[in-house]
């Protein structure tokens, strides 16, 4: 097995990517060449507030925090001449039926820009051919409690590491130690807009980020009835798109939040995004028949 000739972090900026680029800045860990970020244009305020605090930090360890994107996922969905990379929205169909859309927007706008990143940075960008032997080391921040989501890397010129499972580290630890070295406001990492919040989650938005709040009501507001390129190529939907699970407008959603644990919502990172990667999309537009099981 070929010994890797770079090491990378794979940082979300939420709780378990955070602890590591920390562990490595106080030489707990080994260090990485760099910490990627892949931006969705989307994050919510407090992510980039946290994420720029981050970014000082790494700096004095002399760890550069690289911001990668491969668009604004929120334009790119409302603009009729962009494809749109199929966000889990929860569908209604016409009939009552109800489903949710294929989940695409992790692997669009987080894992292939960083995949771009690791190539340039190898020396072999796309459409190049990466030469056995070439590999970069990826530590994702996977801790115990979720070590089911802990998998190889599907390209040759990646291997994925976990730090936190060598630890023996859960979530739990992870918030301990943030706790301890004055990061305790370590926030979630997720889209301002993501379907999966929690209604604990959407209370808080609600309350700390009346802006980011604003703009998720405006958001599902817009995409009620399919992509913006859809309907422009006259291929709505056939039924609606909502971001909560109650499947009526945000603003008019009855939040029933429950008491929950910092360390029971883990964030959508890159490659550890925490929901099932297989959904039913009874209602879905044109493209995909009724009932059709999707997997990405």
């Amino acid at each position: 097995m070929s010994a890797p000739t770079h090491r990378y972090l794979s940082l979300g900026a939420g709780v378990q990517s955070s602890t590591l680029l920390l562990l490595a800045a106080h030489g707990q860990v080994p260090s990485f060449d760099a910490a990627i970020f892949a931006d969705t244009g989307w994050e919510p305020a407090a992510v980039y507030t946290h994420l720029r605090r981050l970014e000082q930090l790494a700096a004095t360890a002399g760890i550069p925090v690289v911001r990668v994107a491969a668009g604004d996922i929120r334009r790119d969905a409302l603009d009729p001449e962009h494809r749109f990379a199929s966000m889990p929205l929860f569908t209604l169909g016409r009939h009552g039926e109800r489903g949710m859309a294929r989940r695409q927007c992790t692997g669009e706008y987080k894992i292939k820009p960083i995949k771009v990143e690791v190539r340039r940075r190898l020396g072999y960008p796309h459409p190049a051919r990466v030469p056995a032997g070439v590999v970069a080391e990826m530590a994702i921040g996977i801790s115990l409690d979720e070590i089911g989501r802990a998998r190889d890397a599907d390209v040759a010129y990646m291997r994925n590491t976990f730090p936190l499972l060598d630890l023996g580290w859960r979530r739990t630890d992870c918030l301990a130690y943030l706790t301890d070295h004055g990061w305790a406001d370590t926030p979630r990492s997720a889209c301002v807009g993501c379907p999966f919040r929690t209604d604990a989650e959407w209370v808080r938005l609600r309350r700390d980020d009346p802006a980011g709040w604003d703009d998720a009501v405006a958001f599902d507001a817009a995409i009620r009835h399919g992509s913006a390129r859809a309907n422009a190529a006259g291929q709505p939907l056939r039924g609606q798109f909502f971001l909560h699970r109650q499947r009526v407008p945000l603003d008019q959603v009855r939040l029933r939040p429950r008491v929950e644990a910092q360390a029971d919502t883990p964030g959508c990172g890159p490659w550890t995004c925490p929901h099932p990667d297989t959904v039913t999309e009874p209602t879905p537009d044109s493209s995909v028949p009724p009932g059709r099981e999707v997997r990405h």
